[in-house]
């Protein structure tokens, strides 16, 4: 008998992927967690059944959110990640030398047991001496937490459920508050094709709070449609005026200088979303 996981990336678009094994299936306090050995992408992380990752295509997320922000602000001592519990995110960051401290909010202490188990290509950055793992609210950290960060980078799941707050108009103003005097802002930003009206929005809140906001983008074959944006949002420094001879040599499969820089190229109808 052949078993299959299948999401509803929309409510006319569904994917599919043969699972060959059930490795992990839990309800924590705020949502469905399952892990699935699949035939096509490998170990496979889905929350309340829709896909966060897996081994097969998760370094271009992750690549992304992470070094675009790091190698665009020119000292980034001090960094925030809210979500990405899976780790594929801290991972990449503390490949980083400059950055002294990590601070890694996940609000699912069950996601960060499960990554640590079942995808340790993933989590191996946990244990990094610069890394502190808080399991509490992201909303709430970033309240209470004022001119602390240099960069901030915002790994959620899709706006609903317990991530719905990382989208708001409040969230994002209280991060700019939590940013230093030249600090910036990565976040995930969803699918071009089928949140057209959450990006316009963010992107809108966005510009009326930083001064400077761009987005940029890349291919991951998983999510739906598979283009993926990105939104950096920055109180000094922009991504296209950094000098990419001084880039860090790092190990990535899919980032590189040429690729932060052609991120930023948008296609006619992306540039539409955050035009109007």
């Amino acid at each position: 008998m052949e078993v299959w996981f299948t999401e509803d990336q929309t409510k006319d678009l569904r994917i599919s992927v043969r699972v060959k094994e059930v490795l992990f299936s839990g309800q924590s306090p705020f949502q469905k967690v399952a892990v699935y050995d699949t035939v096509e992408f490998g170990r496979l992380l889905a929350l309340d059944n829709i896909i966060q990752t897996n081994i097969r295509d998760e370094y271009v997320y992750h690549e992304m959110l992470t070094h675009v922000g790091l190698n665009t602000h020119p000292n980034p001592k001090k960094v925030l990640l809210i979500g990405g519990g899976d780790g594929g995110s801290v991972r990449e960051i503390v490949k980083h030398d400059n950055v002294e401290k990590v601070v890694h909010v996940e609000i699912d202490q069950m996601v960060i047991d499960v990554a640590k188990k079942f995808f340790p290509e993933l989590s191996v950055g946990f244990n990094d001496p610069r890394v502190e793992i808080l399991v509490d609210d992201g909303v709430k950290h970033v309240k209470e937490n004022k001119n602390t960060y240099d960069v901030i980078m915002v790994d959620s799941p899709d706006p609903i459920g317990p991530a719905v707050g990382l989208y708001g108009d409040d969230f994002y103003r209280n991060v700019h508050e939590a940013l230093r005097e030249d600090g910036l802002l990565v976040a995930q930003t969803e699918s071009p094709h089928f949140n057209r009206d959450l990006i316009a929005r963010v992107h809108a809140t966005l510009k009326n709070i930083f001064p400077l906001v761009r987005m940029f983008w890349a291919v991951v074959p998983t999510y739906p449609g598979g283009a993926w944006t990105f939104t950096l949002a920055s109180k000094k420094y922009d991504p296209l005026a950094v000098d990419m001879d001084k880039f860090p040599a790092l190990k990535t499969k899919w980032y590189s200088p040429e690729i932060h820089r052609s991120a930023f190229v948008l296609p006619p109808y992306f540039q539409e979303l955050v035009t109007g």
